[in-house]
């Protein structure tokens, strides 16, 4: 079983997909104002990361992306496909880091993205909703990746530390921040009338609001990620990104954060699942950025 021909046409469904994810990353990293994140304003709390560094990021990792997709396509999930996703995922986090001169620009997003892509090609077409591909992504995130040495990373330390689920637990749990909570807020802020801006926003701070964010939490402890929760869903209470009083808080949760040197950078990879997994929805063709 493959991947078939998409709503489009197009006969190379996997340079689809590792498209959408690239075009994922972008969005996510120009969205602006994002609080503590890099976007068109700054570098946000990232001393170490531009805009532009993001986006060589997400061009370097495009066609690791690819190969997971080929890799998964028609398989299921067991730990022969959980491994040889590794080996590409490792692969991608070195062409990040030569990309960006040695910055983490999207570790964590290869880890989600990589996931989400291999599940939606492992499913063949339709892959179904975003739901089901979570579920996929979940069963093979299950398997563990048993190369050695195994590397710790700041993540694994904070979800010791702190007790939270972390990137791996996120993942199998069938990412409930992605589905159940920045997807809806998207599509009902569309539904809405707001502006695109206004819906990734709206998204990204809805998961901001409820997130044990570990980036959070490695940068700024306890008190960074309270900070982020209260401030999130004071712009929630406030109706969202879109009205006066909504945008006046994002501004003080974004020099909040700045003050503590603390990023969300968790949340904004739940957000750009939550855009790839729409477009892979919907059948879309690419994913606009920059001027919506």
């Amino acid at each position: 079983m493959t991947l078939a021909v998409r709503a489009g046409g197009d006969p190379a469904p996997h340079g689809w997909l590792a498209r959408l994810a690239r075009q994922a990353l972008i969005a996510e990293a120009e969205l602006t104002p994002k609080p503590g994140l890099v976007d068109r304003r700054g570098s946000g709390a990232h001393t170490d990361l531009t805009l532009e560094s993001m986006r060589r990021s997400a061009l370097a990792l495009e066609p690791h992306f690819h190969r997971m997709a080929h890799t998964a396509a028609g398989a299921h999930p067991c730990q022969s496909l959980r491994e040889q996703l590794a080996v590409i995922g490792r692969r991608a986090e070195q062409a990040m880091l030569a990309a960006t001169g040695g910055s983490n620009a999207h570790k964590g997003a290869i880890w989600a993205l990589g996931l989400l892509v291999s599940a939606v090609a492992a499913r063949g077409a339709p892959p179904g909703p975003a739901s089901s591909i979570a579920v996929t992504a979940a069963a093979i995130a299950a398997f563990k990746d048993r190369a050695l040495p195994r590397l710790v990373s700041h993540g694994d330390t904070v979800t010791r530390q702190y007790g939270v689920a972390g990137a791996r637990g996120e993942a199998l749990n069938g990412f409930p921040h992605v589905v159940d909570v920045a997807l809806p807020a998207l599509r009902r802020r569309r539904i809405q009338g707001a502006t695109e801006e206004v819906a990734r926003l709206d998204a990204l701070v809805s998961v901001m609001s409820r997130l044990d964010d570990t980036c959070l939490l490695h940068r700024g402890g306890a008190e960074a990620l309270g900070a982020a929760k209260a401030g999130a869903a004071a712009v929630e209470l406030a109706g969202g990104t879109g009205t006066a009083l909504g945008r006046e808080l994002l501004g003080r949760l974004d020099r909040r954060l700045l003050e503590l040197n603390a990023s969300p950078g968790g949340s904004a990879d739940m957000l750009a699942a939550a855009l790839f997994l729409d477009a892979v929805e919907r059948h879309q063709e690419e994913i606009p950025h920059g001027a919506y």
